[in-house]
This record gives C-alpha cells, sequence and structure tokens, in this order.
C-alpha cells in the first residue's frame, strides 16, 4: 500500500522541520512544504496530496485559512489547522471552514497522528456518501449529461457545453443557451467528463476544447468569452493541443 502523501504549510522553518521529522517516523510521505498561499497553491496543483496541514498564521496578505477556502473549492481533501493562537477570534474564522481538525501547538506525535487518521477516515466516509447522492443527481446517457436542479433535470449534450466555472463550492455549466449550477467541487465535477476534451484551464475553469476560438499563452476565448490560463495549467494544455 502506498503511503498517504501529506503536505505542510508552514512559515517558520524549525517548525516545519519538526513536523516533516515526526511525519516521517509515522510513517507519512511528508515534503515538500510551502510557506506561503501562493507556494500552497503550486503545491496543491502539483504534489495533489491526500491532507494538508496547514499554519493559520503564515506571513502574507493570505493567511491558512484563506488556503483553507481554496482546498474546499477546489480540491476537495481534508486539512487540519496548526496553530499557536488558539483565541476565539481565530477560532471562529477558522470554523467556518469546517476542518476535520484544529492542533493547538504544541501538539504530541499521538496528537498529530491520531487528528490525521480520523480526518482521513471522515472524509473516505464523506466521499462515498457523496458519490452516493451524486449517481441520483447526475446521469449520463450515452451523449448526454442530466443535471439536477431543483426539482428538474436538465439534459445537456455534451457537444453542447462550452466550459464550466467553478466558485467557491459550486459549479457553473455554460453553454450557449444557459448557465446551471451545481453544488460540488470542479476535480469531483471533470470526473462526469472525457478528458481527452475537457480540459482544465485555470483552477476556476475548465473548457470543452472543440469550441475553442483562439488561444495564447495567458487566455482562451470561448464563444466570445475570454477565459485565463493558470500558470500550473499552461504547459499540459499546450502539449495537449501539440502547440508547445
Amino acid at each position: 500500500m502506498s503511503k498517504l502523501k501529506i503536505r505542510i504549510v508552514e512559515d517558520e522553518l524549525i517548525i516545519a522541520a519538526n513536523i516533516t521529522s515526526t511525519l516521517e517516523v509515522i510513517g507519512y510521505d511528508v515534503a515538500p512544504v510551502a510557506s506561503t498561499y501562493i507556494e500552497a497553491l503550486e503545491m496543491l496543483d502539483e504534489e495533489k496530496p491526500d491532507l494538508v496541514l496547514l499554519d493559520i498564521n503564515i506571513k502574507g496578505k493570505k493567511d491558512g485559512i484563506d488556503i483553507a477556502w481554496k482546498i474546499r473549492e477546489d480540491y476537495d481533501i481534508p486539512f487540519i489547522f496548526l496553530t499557536a493562537n488558539a483565541d476565539t477570534a481565530t477560532l471562529e474564522k477558522a470554523k467556518l471552514t469546517e476542518p476535520p481538525a484544529y492542533l493547538v501547538k504544541p501538539f504530541t506525535k499521538d496528537d498529530l497522528y491520531t487528528a490525521i487518521e480520523i480526518s482521513i477516515h471522515n472524509h473516505h466516509k464523506k466521499l462515498l456518501k457523496k458519490e452516493s447522492i451524486k449517481e441520483k443527481e447526475n446521469y449520463i446517457i450515452k451523449d448526454s449529461l442530466f443535471i439536477k436542479e431543483g426539482n428538474y433535470f436538465h439534459k445537456v449534450k455534451f457537444s453542447d457545453i462550452l466550459y464550466l466555472e467553478s466558485e467557491h463550492v459550486y459549479v457553473y455549466v455554460h453553454t450557449k443557451e444557459k448557465k446551471i449550477m451545481v453544488r460540488t467541487s470542479m476535480q469531483d465535477y471533470l470526473k462526469n467528463f472525457d478528458e481527452q476534451i475537457f480540459f482544465r484551464i485555470h483552477r476556476s475553469y475548465a473548457v470543452n476544447l472543440d469550441h475553442i476560438q483562439t488561444i495564447n499563452t495567458e487566455n482562451i476565448m470561448v464563444n466570445n468569452t475570454t477565459l485565463p490560463i493558470g500558470k500550473t495549467f499552461r504547459n499540459d494544455l499546450l502539449n495537449h493541443l501539440k502547440l508547445g
């Protein structure tokens, strides 16, 4: 069985090294460590971890709570807050992201191990429940996807879908005629689509490659709408289109 891939967001090098050492002793796959919001997002895209340990009070305009919101919106993996600051205001902000666990420094190896294993276990249970719900809400029949919205199912041909847009915990399915909202993450929703045709170009967008009008290294135009190309997705996209 492969090791669980745990990644750390921590800007205090000594603390990061101590946590890394502890996790390695337990038997997890650990390195590398991110220390800023931008590094954390790049690490999430490149490493695709099973769980993230987040220090709340990292330096910069955006902190660990901002990263937690991004994980909830785009990655759907468990995260655990690590902090030496357990004041009420911080705790209330952190609670809004619904973290599986919250560890106050200093913590023991047993505390860390227990928090990780329970978080992973509960996340797997949540995924199984979500899959069961999704089977009832999204039906694929031949060339079409039936999307549940309220009391109705919208039949949408895959070929008519221009692009998908992620916003918080929702995905919007854009066609020429309408925009349908689905409560899910982009990562989960893309499992319904042919990855050779629907390609993720940004944390917030995936496009139907058949509808591309123009493209450069920064943007794609679909149905006269300009969409950004994220830096971490650019090379894969250009190589897939044989433009790299």
